[in-house]
């Protein structure tokens, strides 16, 4: 048997639909970095986005055990789907919605939304301006309206092409590339208002 960690998530899918229980945690272990800080920069709050990523697994547990899984090679952002639906369900029962902003990954750690600029070899005083402009921006992107927050972060954090998004925020691909175009418009005018300069 080879390393799991080195087979693709429809394998390991088709492995734990088989009886392999080992297979479902190696997925878990690679993923759940990366939903549960999803889940938690939505919700803001730790117990409640702790609950929400246990009901998530539960859900995907359940389905890939009544054989219900039909989407081939889009693991990831089927998981992520079922967190979004299950968050919405709670604002709804809770008559409130949340705010998105920068936060702390699972492991208490300040991280960034999105890497918008580009890792290179720095010295100590460019490392330094990298990480003020990364603050700047982090903030800004808080400001954006919700739904163009959530579109940026999928699309650059979460990598989601904007298929994925669209099947996820149920929006047409072009209401996300609008979504999108608007965060980017609205996040350079923000820029440029408080004359922010975003080099080194």
């Amino acid at each position: 048997m080879p390393n799991q960690q080195l087979i693709d998530d429809q394998t390991l899918v088709n492995l734990y639909i088989k009886g392999d229980e080992s297979a479902l945690e190696t997925l878990l272990l690679r993923h759940k970095r990366k939903i549960f800080s999803y889940i938690m920069l939505t919700i803001k709050d730790r117990e409640l986005a702790q609950d929400i990523f246990q009901d998530t697994f539960f859900k995907v547990i359940n389905t890939l055990k009544k054989g219900q899984y039909n989407e081939e090679g889009k693991f990831l952002p089927w998981v992520m789907r079922i967190a979004h639906n299950l968050m919405i369900d709670t604002f709804r029962n809770d008559k409130k919605m949340p705010t998105i902003s920068g936060g702390t990954n699972s492991d208490g750690e300040d991280f960034d939304i999105f890497s918008i600029i580009p890792m290179e070899e720095k010295n100590a005083e460019q490392a330094i301006e990298q990480g003020q402009i990364r603050k700047d921006i982090r903030k800004l992107i808080e400001q954006l309206p919700a739904e163009q927050r959530e579109v940026l972060m999928m699309r650059h954090y979460y990598d989601m092409s904007f298929k994925e998004i669209s099947e996820q925020t149920n929006v047409s691909i072009n209401t996300a590339l609008g979504r999108m175009r608007y965060a980017l418009i609205n996040l350079r005018k923000m820029i440029e208002e408080k004359d922010l300069i975003l080099k080194f």
